[in-house]
């Protein structure tokens, strides 16, 4: 027999002895063992990587830009409603107002050709339905206890007193430094308050003009509205005076003339 044709014994079985079978039919044989597959890895040029990761954040880039371009004028617009409603508030109802721009030491109803209004403080002046005055809006920040606490309070020049106040923005602790837009008592306690104010405990006032109860467990952030009420009144008071006889004279003058 050739060397082709001659069956080969398999390990562990007597030679000549034909393998035996399982009772599917299949021959018991051994498999044999096979070396694994070499894995092929491509390497990817460096530059295609950086061409990915550049696309990516071009479209992230551009998303962003897009969704931006969207919200902000509906952020600015709630803002502005935001304001007029705080506005409106703090000096009871005015019919209108008018912003008032502080140039060089002085208030004044228009910008000065080149000027850019978002570098410059503003107030706002309120008026009754038959255009008298009704006093001046005018709003501030400082940091409080856990953030910059923002508001705007209403100001009576003729009578030197507050008409009120809001809390525009803050992040005061909840349940107790939030109770300085929360507390009621406290927010209504600023009306007809005569400035500088001074803060004392509850129950420890005498009951003085310039007075106001702090809230209980929340010093720091009613310190802070009182702050900014006392900090901008000391810039702004001596202009906003000014102002009013300013304008009170120039009334005084045309009807004098108008008398004549």
């Amino acid at each position: 027999m050739s060397r082709r044709g001659r069956k080969l014994p398999i390990a562990g079985q007597p030679s000549g002895e034909a393998p035996k079978a399982d009772e599917a039919g299949s021959t018991d044989v051994a498999e044999s063992k096979t070396a694994p597959a070499e894995v092929s890895v491509t390497e990817v040029p460096s530059w295609r990587l950086v061409t990915t990761l550049a696309a990516a954040g071009a479209l992230a880039g551009l998303a962003i830009v897009l969704v931006f371009s969207w919200a902000e004028p509906r952020i600015e617009a709630h803002r502005a409603e935001a304001l007029r409603a705080a506005i409106g508030e703090v000096l009871r109802g005015p019919e209108r107002y008018e912003t008032l721009f502080v140039v060089e030491g002085a208030l004044s109803a228009s910008l000065p050709v080149g000027a850019d209004s978002a570098g410059l403080d503003r107030i706002y002046e309120g008026f009754d339905p038959t255009g008298r005055p009704m006093g001046f809006a005018i709003a501030g920040g400082l940091p409080g206890y856990q953030d910059i606490v923002r508001l705007i309070f209403g100001f009576d020049a003729e009578r030197g007193e507050l008409l009120g106040m809001k809390v525009l923005e803050s992040k005061e602790t909840p349940g107790l430094g939030d109770k300085i837009e929360k507390d009621s008592a406290f927010v209504s306690s600023f009306r007809g308050v005569v400035p500088p104010i001074e803060g004392v405990k509850a129950g420890e006032g005498t009951g003085g003009e310039h007075e106001v109860d702090m809230i209980t467990g929340a010093t720091i952030s009613s310190r802070t509205v009182i702050a900014v009420i006392n900090q901008r009144l000391e810039t702004l008071r001596p202009i906003i005076e000014a102002y009013v006889r300013e304008r009170a004279a120039a009334k005084a003058a045309v009807g004098a003339e108008a008398g004549r």
